[in-house]
């Protein structure tokens, strides 16, 4: 006894699957550039915010106020700051933010300290503090790809 089943408009489905996975990736890829942004301009805005309470030391007739242990670093320069940048690997669904890259090569020192310096973290910290809204930014792309393709 021989028997077949035919389903008809299985190719239908697979079509909508591959729209729907590809309106998810464009939607989450906007998502992680946007977060890996806010992640950056925070972690720029901590080192370059006023209010330090570390020691004050003049150099070449400089004034400057450094950071406290624990506290994000102060700006000196400005290399640190300008060497903070974030990039987005669409094809990995997969945003990243940097520091430290060229002539900065401190900026790992700074966020992690080394054993005779403490601590002085810009990083970590605003990826914390941008958590919850980069999950809400997440959900609410995946969502909105989600009803577009059904709503097709």
């Amino acid at each position: 006894m021989d028997f077949s089943v035919t389903i008809e408009g299985l190719d239908k489905i697979q079509n909508a699957t591959s729209e729907m996975q590809k309106a998810v990736a464009a939607e989450v890829n906007k998502a992680l550039f946007a977060s890996a942004k806010k992640v950056e301009g925070d972690a720029k805005k901590s080192i370059t915010a006023g209010g330090k309470t570390g020691r004050v030391y003049t150099r070449r007739s400089v004034t400057h106020q450094a950071s406290a242990p624990g506290e994000a670093p102060a700006s000196d320069t400005g290399r640190l700051v300008n060497s903070i940048n974030s990039a987005l690997n669409a094809s990995e669904l997969e945003s990243t933010v940097t520091a430290g890259e060229g002539a900065v090569k401190y900026a790992a020192m700074l966020e992690f300290g080394t054993r005779h310096v403490a601590a002085r973290p810009f990083m970590f910290p605003a990826l914390e503090q941008n958590k919850a809204w980069i999950t809400e930014r997440l959900a609410a792309a995946v969502r909105k790809a989600a009803a577009k393709s059904i709503g097709k």
